[in-house]
């Protein structure tokens, strides 16, 4: 079966339409989103109906838990004086554009979401979180400590966890020993579909693979596609900027920064 993930959509419409458009074509078995759908562009309520229109079971992203609750705080971790001031003003912009409708979905989303497969004599057991199993905001980046990762996984009982936050998609495999076997787990950041971090401004989603014969005892048992798709970023990012919203964030999308 094929499972498509996405997250951090943005309010950038025009990249969830796209992506829309490509799961049509793909036809995968399961969609599912990890959150934040608010934030930093012009259609937050136009996201969420977008969303619940299709049914797509949804957990929240900080973004969305601080707009639920018509919070000043979004959950970020910005680095100095500059991102702050204009985190606030994105946040504010949010708040006062979200209807009571779309802020009551985002405050009544779920924190994570676990799915059991059993298709063959091994349980696998995948879990869907924001940042991370421990902290809606937790940024886990491709160089944490192997150590430190595993250990994570292993409190969360995952085979596999999902997340996103970091807007950075990667793929990390760690061993471990179960039962006197060699067992694996996996860590999928799947990226983000309305503002990308890593150089590519295409939106991200990651579409994954299991098979009947699929364990924790197969090392390539679970595939990971990371799927890139074009959408009018110009379209996006001039929608930021006739906006109140700082122009830098119009910059981040032509960059994926």
């Amino acid at each position: 079966m094929k499972i498509a993930l996405f997250s951090d959509v943005h309010a950038n419409l025009p990249a969830l339409q796209a992506l829309f458009n490509d799961f049509d074509e793909r036809k995968p078995d399961a969609v599912y989103c990890l959150g934040d759908l608010v934030g930093y562009n012009i259609w937050p309520n136009e996201v969420v109906q977008a969303i619940r229109k299709r049914g797509i079971p949804t957990i929240a992203g900080n973004y969305d838990f601080g707009v639920g609750r018509n919070s000043d705080d979004c959950g970020c971790a910005y680095k100095s004086e500059a991102e702050k001031t204009m985190g606030a003003q994105s946040i504010a912009f949010t708040n006062a554009l979200i209807g009571n409708d779309e802020r009551n979905y985002l405050r009544t989303l779920p924190a994570h979401l676990q799915l059991e497969f059993q298709l063959n004599n091994d349980q696998l057991f995948l879990l869907m979180v924001h940042g991370s199993p421990r902290k809606i905001n937790e940024y886990l980046f491709e160089d944490r400590d192997p150590k430190s990762m595993l250990r994570l996984l292993e409190q969360s009982h995952a085979d596999v966890l999902f997340f996103g936050h970091t807007h950075k998609p990667y793929h990390r495999i760690f061993e471990y020993e179960h039962n006197g076997k060699m067992a694996y787990r996996h860590a999928v950041n799947i990226g983000s579909v309305g503002k990308p971090k890593d150089g590519d401004a295409r939106a991200c989603y990651a579409m994954i693979t299991i098979h009947d014969d699929s364990s924790k005892y197969s090392k390539e048992s679970i595939e990971v596609e990371f799927i890139r798709v074009m959408y009018d970023v110009e379209k996006a990012a001039k929608a930021v900027e006739q906006s109140v919203l700082p122009n830098a964030y119009a910059d981040m999308l032509r960059e994926a920064r």
